[in-house]
């Protein structure tokens, strides 16, 4: 077997100390930005991995864990939260939960206070900015010390780590699939994620089953990137041209200000308009007609991103390999759709 690369090897190759190398690992502003990234880049392309028994020894144990979540306005994020919960009270950890409100700049103060703390682990979800601007490095510190990390939902293929998702790509796929074998043709994409990696996989899934049943992909219908003050209108603006006959809602807003737009115009719904989003929350079930829907479990993934984290803390082995587990989403239909049976010859 290979010899783990250590801090003696990285400070060899770089001719400096110890000290220096667990600094730069460690993101301290007293090591220049330029040796900083050098060593990073070395201890990443070479997987240096901390000796966490080394670490442990030298601090005291912690039981608490930190959990970032983009918008606690989300019923699906509000339900992750309670899943998380219920597992680190039943496994004795303490949870400290921060909201970064989709902001990168905020995301990254969050980090650096827990970096400042006492944390045995941290539970994450993107912020929309952090998925625009693809920069997950203030979270190497926490993985360059030892703290695991559990990325959820708005995970990043940058960062190497464990990770709890949905098949984005599958839901969509299935979801357009079902507007199409209910007679709609002509199915526009709503969604407020913008670059999120989530999003371009839920798109990904709309294409596929596009050209799977040989329906010409219309870019106009697509609206991928829209900016929450101004949805309403662009969806009126959509809906009041009469070009489309069915809408994907990429979260559960999109789809439900799509379903209330329609109905202040008065196109009827499903006969006129089928309507399906992202996300079981409170809203798709009360709203009238009733929002079919996608649920992504959210209590049960974070059951387990909890799970996967606490056990990678105990377990303390830094050679296991990180897994990225896919939880399968489930399609709630309701009145919003037509249901497939009817919608048969």
């Amino acid at each position: 077997m290979k010899r783990k690369l250590s801090l003696d090897d990285i400070a060899k190759h770089f001719k400096v100390s110890k000290s220096t190398v667990s600094k730069a690992l460690n993101d301290s502003h007293e090591i220049s930005a330029k040796t900083k990234a050098k060593i990073i880049a070395y201890a990443r392309e070479h997987k240096y991995r901390p000796n966490l028994n080394a670490i442990n020894l030298r601090k005291e144990p912690s039981q608490s864990v930190g959990v970032i979540i983009p918008n606690i306005l989300n019923y699906f994020f509000a339900q992750v939260i309670s899943g998380v919960e219920k597992v680190l009270n039943d496994r004795g950890y303490n949870m400290i939960a921060c909201i970064s409100n989709e902001s990168y700049k905020k995301e990254v103060a969050i980090t650096e206070m827990l970096r400042k703390g006492a944390i045995s682990g941290l539970l994450v979800s993107l912020a929309e900015e952090t998925g625009k601007l693809d920069n997950t490095d203030h979270f190497e510190p926490f993985l360059n010390k030892g703290i695991p990390v559990v990325m959820f939902d708005r995970v990043s293929s940058k960062l190497d780590c464990d990770k709890v998702t949905i098949d984005d790509t599958k839901a969509a796929y299935n979801a357009t699939e079902h507007l199409i074998k209910s007679g709609c043709k002509r199915i526009a994409v709503v969604s407020l994620l913008g670059d999120l990696e989530i999003s371009k996989l839920r798109i990904n899934g709309y294409h596929q089953c596009l050209k799977d049943h040989n329906i010409d992909l219309d870019q106009s219908l697509i609206f991928e990137k829209l900016e929450k003050s101004f949805m309403e209108v662009e969806i009126r603006k959509l809906l009041s041209a009469g070009k489309v006959d069915a809408i994907l809602g990429l979260e559960e807003e999109a789809g439900v200000t799509s379903l209330l737009t329609a109905n202040s115009l008065g196109i009827k719904i499903p006969e006129e308009l089928s309507i399906i989003c992202f996300t079981n929350g409170i809203l798709p079930k009360y709203v009238v007609p009733s929002l079919t829907s996608i649920s992504q479990h959210g209590y049960h993934m974070g059951q387990r991103a909890a799970q996967q984290l606490v056990n990678r803390i105990e377990q303390n082995d830094p050679e296991k390999p990180f897994e990225t587990e896919v939880i399968k989403t489930t399609m709630i239909e309701r009145d919003s759709t037509i249901p497939l049976i009817k919608a048969q010859p």
